[in-house]
């Protein structure tokens, strides 16, 4: 369900703009939105989640001196060419990957030198910090539509209201469809209250415009102007105009239709047409708002679109153009984002907030978002905001933060593995107990899953909301027939999606998949490979081999495998047993082991550098209860003097990685392992020993592999209880030579 994350916001514009004879073509070989998108009330459908942090923090600050309007700008033409510095970001930051990171729409803000009146330190400094100019700046937000969906899409509108409270414009604007509608009186009248209920919890006001749902009357005793005198009586004038800031906002009502037999529809160009009176109504108003510095209209249909709207609009675009400063015109209905820039005129389509929505391109328009304006003298920035995805800066507290990590993190493990009878039949329940070490409530869901079909599993998913202290227990029952062990068997996860509740959002933990262990003690063994098949096991250093329930005791020990680097960083672990108990390593090209002992550890270093990348090299860590030593290529390289028990645990055995929090594999090896095992006694003393190619069981093996065979979802284990470790990641078998 949670996705990882990229962009903060979707950048649709943020365009540098004079008042008059503006050229702003359409953006050419960039795309209009981008940036990582997730609405938590949909996100099963449009299956993206993504992050947009933000925060309020409102001051009490004395009224500022009224400013004179700002004189017309020149003309500046905006194209989606590098701006100036994307010269620098090609110098100075080569790490960059992608061309988002140099995408600009707008100029640079305009700064000021640094003075005593405003800059104030006791340090000297070279540097010349640029202040920002004292320039009037204010910003709005503009909703989509809210209806043709489920009456639950109620709260993708609250939730909106809630990201928008944390972000606190000026003011709210709509682009219409408030309402389900099409209906008589009496359901319209619960619906608007409704739509009223949430609004007002903005703590800005807000402004309503009339889309057909919000107008159109279904059922009998039909008005000839249908909803019309409701939706005055209820929200407000069907059009209207306001000024805030030296900016005028126009409401324009795109609903007339006929208005002698008071027929409308959205499907006619006739009845997509605007009215005399009131196209002389905003040729009133662009004339009474020609010294402002920007206009923003709102309507409903876009009609500049064409299509079934007809052409009417080119009449009123005209006026726009001439007019000289409208900046921006907003619309819905369509359910889908999309920008259209004409003549200078910025048509921008908002898809929806709550109302239906296919998902089809999630980051492409077809979601559930609202529009942050930010508007400045001679400038306005565009971006879209996925709904529920602003975080609350002053929610996530120090503790809210460490008690989700731990949770994320927390030990989980199924009661029992799998057992394969010897026909390879299962049948098995199983249960997982999730704990909750949070002081606030988890919603969680687990679901049992496999990638081989041919399991059964009941129920198909669990449900449950677990306090603070306490834990839930989850339980499946498990079966598949006799007979399907084959290269197409895989083993079974249960997939468990958490959200700690906070008051005011839902932290989605990362979903964890819990392998469940198999027993496969009662089936064949399977004879090692031929060594024309013989294979290593390939990691990229995100991935390792994870092998859990090995007890090594508190004895001597051996551990060896055969690598093959790709390069040698810093930490390059061969083998590690979590609780720090033993760990064999290569990084920077020099051997090492190293074991606990009681509450001291040993660590024994090979000759730095001795190991070559791309060549194949045996190494082996051995104590013996008198000292640990490591061999290279099976020579002595390095001793230690060692005494006393070793440390022993539960703890997983990780190949290619160490052991992180909760158990988890963290794979830091780049190249081939292969020859792995892992022995209770002290095979090797002296100062050399031929190595084998490829190791056997003898007395005491506690685990081993030649990595030659692949089993369910992980490495047929060669050790006397025929182990196996599930690869982690991406691990593979490929060819050892």
């Amino acid at each position: 369900m949670a996705r990882p994350l990229s962009c903060a916001a979707l950048v649709l514009r943020s365009a540098a703009r004079g008042r008059a004879g503006r050229s702003v073509p359409a953006p050419s070989g960039r795309s209009a939105m981008h940036g990582s998108i997730s609405v938590r009330a949909w996100r099963a459908a449009a299956g993206i989640v993504g992050l947009t942090l933000a925060a309020s923090w409102a001051w009490a600050q004395p009224a500022p001196e009224p400013r004179p309007a700002a004189p017309a700008q020149p003309a500046q033409v905006v194209t989606g060419t590098p701006q100036p510095d994307e010269d620098i970001l090609d110098a100075e930051a080569p790490n960059l990957i992608h061309q988002r990171h140099k995408h600009a729409w707008g100029k640079k803000h305009p700064t000021e030198a640094a003075t005593a009146a405003r800059f104030l330190t006791n340090r000297k400094s070279q540097v010349a910090l640029p202040l920002p100019a004292e320039r009037e700046a204010f910003s709005f937000v503009v909703f989509g539509d809210r209806t043709s969906g489920p009456d639950d899409g109620v709260n993708v509108l609250a939730d909106a209201v809630r990201d928008v409270n944390l972000l606190e414009p000026d003011m709210v604007l709509t682009v219409g469809d408030l309402i389900q509608g099409y209906n008589t009186t009496t359901p319209w009248l619960e619906q608007m209250r409704e739509y009223k209920a949430i609004m007002s919890q903005l703590v800005m006001p807000w402004f309503p415009v009339a889309g057909n749902h919000d107008v159109y009357w279904r059922g009998p005793d039909q008005p000839k102007a249908q909803h019309e005198e409701n939706y005055e009586l209820h929200f407000g004038p069907l059009w209207y105009a306001f000024e805030h800031k030296n900016s005028w906002f126009v409401v324009l009502y795109s609903d007339e239709g006929d208005p002698a037999t008071g027929e409308k529809g959205i499907n006619r160009p006739e009845l997509q047409r605007m009215s005399q009176a009131q196209f002389d109504w905003l040729k009133e108003i662009l004339a009474k708002a020609k010294d402002a510095d920007h206009v923003f209209l709102f309507l409903h249909h876009p009609r500049w679109l064409g299509g079934n709207y007809g052409s009417d609009w080119d009449k009123v675009h005209t006026e726009l153009v001439n007019a000289g400063n409208v900046t921006a015109v907003f619309a819905g209905h369509i359910h889908r984002a999309r920008y259209d820039p004409k003549d200078g005129i910025e048509y921008v389509t908002l898809a929806t907030t709550g109302g239906s929505n296919q998902g089809t391109v999630p980051e492409a328009g077809w979601l559930h978002h609202y529009h942050v304006v930010t508007v400045r003298p001679d400038q306005v920035a565009l971006a879209a905001y996925p709904v529920g995805e602003v975080l609350d800066v002053r929610e996530i507290t120090g503790e809210l933060a460490d008690q989700a990590a731990e949770q994320a993190t927390v030990a989980l493990t199924p009661d029992a593995p799998l057992a394969f009878d010897t026909s390879g039949a299962v049948s098995q329940r199983l249960s997982l107990v999730y704990p909750n070490v949070t002081t606030r409530p988890i919603d969680l869901t687990v679901t049992p899953d496999s990638l081989d079909p041919r399991w059964v599993m009941s129920p198909d998913h669990n449900h449950a909301r677990v306090k603070p202290g306490e834990s839930a227990t989850f339980t499946f029952e498990l079966r598949r027939s006799p007979g399907l062990i084959d290269q197409y068997l895989r083993g079974a996860e249960l997939v468990i999606n958490a959200e700690v509740l906070m008051p005011g959002h839902r932290y989605t933990l990362p979903e964890r998949r819990q392998r469940v262990g198999l027993d496969v003690s009662r089936l064949p063994q399977r004879p090692a490979a031929e060594p024309s098949a013989d294979t290593a096991l390939r990691l990229d250093g995100d991935d390792a081999l994870l092998l859990d329930g090995v007890s090594l005791g508190e004895g001597p020990l051996t551990v060896e495998a055969w690598v093959r680097a790709d390069r040698f960083p810093r930490r390059a672990t061969v083998v590690a047993k979590g609780n720090r108990e033993m760990a064999l390593f290569a990084g920077e090209g020099t051997p090492g082991f190293s074991l606990a002992l009681g509450q001291r550890s040993v660590f024994v270093r090979g000759p730095e550098r001795s190991l070559t990348p791309g060549a194949w090299h045996h190494i082996a860590g051995v104590y013996d209860g008198a000292e640990a030593r490591v061999y290279l290529d099976g020579a002595l390289v390095g001793k230690e003097p060692a005494t006393g028990a070793r440390r022993a645990g539960g703890a997983p055995i990780v190949v290619g990685g160490d052991v992180g929090r909760g158990g988890a594999a963290n794979g830091d090896f780049v190249g081939a392992i292969d020859g792995f095992r892992i022995t209770r006694a002290a095979l090797y003393s002296g100062n050399s020993f031929r190595p084998e190619r490829r190791p056997t069981n003898v007395p005491g093996t506690a685990a081993l592999s030649n990595f030659d065979a692949l089993f369910a979802d992980g490495v047929w284990g060669e050790g006397p209880t025929m182990l196996i470790a599930p690869l982690v990641g991406n691990a593979t078998l490929s060819p050892a030579n």
